[in-house]
């Protein structure tokens, strides 16, 4: 099969297709014909040596892939050959073939391509688990997302709308505050002008905060939090240390917390997973909930991908398409 593979540089430039020999599923897990593969902000992490795949999980670059059941490990009967699969993967994405457990693939929702479900499961596994599981996020409070035109930011903005729950979001354009608000954001916030935390002290503040920035926004994301606010970390964009003042910590009964998605158990996916099937995966099969896909690129292409991920002028997700 082809793969990408990439130098000790760790450069975009880097980035070439090469021949590989086909991975073969162990047990409980398929192994998928990957059609489309999605590209995330820790793929970029990776190649540049800043995010070391787990010791048991394939060095190649990808942790999302739709496409077909090629075969099936022993005890991946809920599977057959030849089912259309969406899958969260420990590493592997970015070749012909991948192998996935079998408890982390779901089926491409009916109406959607290749290409919108590959957009679909590292999005939508990171943001239930930080939102719903870790920060309890429920109708009627206010969530704050960071980033929200980013792939992370857009899922995040679904979901609050699904659960009923109002979002305000910030972005670094005019342009991708308008698509937010188009979106679904309830208020977007341009933080390149703007300073988000007058926003939220405006509305009242908020119950949630997700945010991938890091430690320049910790201090103003304390301060943005209602009484029993959570703070959630995901990402550390903008660097993890700096100093702050933990009164607010204590005097309004905050939770900081923060994952990071990748280094779960199986098991823990496979809840992840079985809330996505039950509680998301009806809404996407109606048409509602769908992802948005700035750009795709062929496989050979990787590298451009990569450059515009860096760039960060995409809105929303950017895919690999691996089988035309």
């Amino acid at each position: 099969m082809k793969q990408i593979v990439y130098g000790e540089a760790g450069t975009a430039e880097s980035m070439r297709l090469a021949e590989a020999p086909r991975p073969q599923p162990g047990p409980g897990e398929i192994l998928v014909e990957v059609h489309a593969a999605g590209v995330n902000r820790p793929d970029v992490l990776q190649r540049a040596g800043r995010y070391p795949p787990p010791p048991d999980a394939s060095p190649v670059l990808g942790l999302e892939v739709a496409g077909t059941v090629a075969a099936l490990g022993e005890g991946a009967g809920e599977w057959r050959v030849g089912d259309r699969v969406a899958a969260l993967a420990p590493g592997g994405g970015y070749a012909e073939y991948c192998v996935a457990p079998a408890a982390h693939a779901l089926p491409v929702p009916p109406g959607l391509d290749f290409i919108q479900a590959a957009a679909l499961p590292e999005t939508w596994f990171t943001v239930w688990a930080n939102l719903v599981d870790m920060a309890r996020l429920k109708r009627g409070e206010r969530l704050l997302v960071h980033g929200g035109a980013s792939g992370i930011g857009l899922t995040a903005i679904l979901l609050a709308r699904h659960l009923g729950a109002e979002c305000l979001v910030t972005a670094g354009s005019e342009e991708k505050v308008r698509f937010c608000r188009e979106f679904g954001a309830d208020h977007a916030v341009n933080y390149r002008q703007e300073d988000f935390l007058q926003q939220a002290k405006a509305l009242g503040g908020v119950d949630v905060v997700l945010d991938m920035v890091g430690a320049p926004y910790l201090q103003r994301n304390l301060s943005a939090l209602r009484r029993d606010g959570r703070l959630v970390l995901i990402a550390f964009l903008e660097g993890s240390r700096g100093e702050f003042d933990l009164m607010p910590v204590m005097l309004k009964r905050l939770v900081v917390t923060g994952s990071t998605l990748r280094p779960r158990t199986r098991e823990e996916k496979a809840d992840i997973r079985g809330a996505l099937l039950r509680e998301i995966w009806p809404q996407l099969a109606a048409g509602r909930l769908l992802p948005h896909v700035h750009a795709r690129f062929p496989l050979a292409q990787a590298g451009a991908a990569h450059r515009l991920m860096e760039s960060g002028a995409h809105i929303g997700k950017i895919v690999l398409e691996v089988k035309p």
